[in-house]
């Protein structure tokens, strides 16, 4: 549904995508992570055609963007960081114009508007001025906007940023139910619990280049495929520790422990047999499978040294 083949966009000097390439499959959700400055927003706006791309080749549901900008608009949704709402308007009333605006009639415009503001926990708020709103109000009603008309393919740039837990997990039910009927959709998210439990890809985006591509269950077995966390109040046989385990993969010294990463049992078994000799019980000892915030984070500091 979607293809990226050498994106490249510069500003100035500075290259925000530098060679990027992905595919995302139909009804699947593909999912953007890095570091801010990485180039994530930058993609989805040469994607959506906000943006022009000095290289490369961009199709979107079978549309080239750079040739047919107009038939690509015609199919996606896009909601971007920052809500694009008239504040003078009630939610009711911005929801219609936009309904309106995306093509529907308007007794299509009030019906779909009053089903996303009940799907989005809106309808007390409906008929007051979204000036009023708060500012995770103000985001579910924006991504009720990019709801509105089922199209192919659906950006979302962000989409739960200000919202609260329950708010984002109402936001996560959409999605997912959105794909389930066959849309493609972009994600780019900070939240990496988002990514792991949305995303059927992830491309991991840093300095504008890709430098690593998987499923969320790949690219954390590319990290360990065991965290071992042991709590070690002793500075002394805390830093012996560290030392005796240096053969590990990863091994720090934090939070009044030692943590390292494992490739297999084998290694699990080998740390607890020095942990045992030096005298370290197993109730202060905590194992289990990386999380996608240590994927994140061991990616992005090594940066384009990780290969994609």
């Amino acid at each position: 549904m979607i293809t990226a083949e050498g994106l490249t966009k510069r500003y100035g000097p500075h290259a925000a995508l530098d060679g990027v390439s992905f595919q995302a499959g139909t009804g699947t959700i593909m999912a953007l992570l890095g570091p801010n400055g990485a180039g994530k927003t930058t993609t989805v706006r040469c994607l959506a055609t906000l943006e022009r791309p000095d290289a490369g080749r961009i199709v979107v549901a079978g549309c080239d963007v750079l040739a047919d900008p107009a038939g690509v608009r015609a199919r996606i949704s896009l909601t971007g960081q920052f809500t694009a709402l008239d504040p003078v308007l009630t939610g009711r009333q911005n929801l219609v114009m936009f309904g309106e605006l995306l093509g529907l009639r308007r007794r299509q415009a009030r019906a779909r508007t009053e089903e996303m503001l009940a799907q989005l926990d809106l309808v007390d708020a409906a008929d007051r001025a979204v000036k009023g709103y708060s500012g995770g109000m103000r985001r579910r009603l924006d991504l009720g906007v990019c709801f509105l008309v089922e199209r192919p393919v659906l950006f979302l740039d962000e989409p739960t940023v200000g919202l609260d837990p329950r708010g984002r997990r109402q936001i996560w039910q959409r999605i997912a139910g959105l794909r389930e009927q066959g849309t493609t959709i972009v994600l780019t998210t900070q939240h990496l619990e988002e990514a792991d439990i949305l995303a059927d890809d992830i491309f991991v985006i840093d300095g504008g280049r890709v430098i690593a591509h998987g499923t969320p269950a790949e690219l954390k077995r590319r990290v360990a495929e065991l965290v071992c966390s042991v709590r070690i109040d002793d500075a002394g046989v805390r830093a012996r520790a560290a030392a005796e385990l240096a053969w590990a993969p990863h091994v720090t010294q934090a939070d009044g422990g030692v943590r390292l990463h494992l490739d297999d049992m084998a290694g699990l078994q080998r740390t607890l047999a020095v942990l045992a000799r030096l005298g370290i019980t197993a109730d202060e000892i905590e194992v289990r499978r990386p999380s996608l915030d240590e994927v994140f984070l061991d990616l992005t500091d090594r940066g384009a040294r990780m290969p994609a």
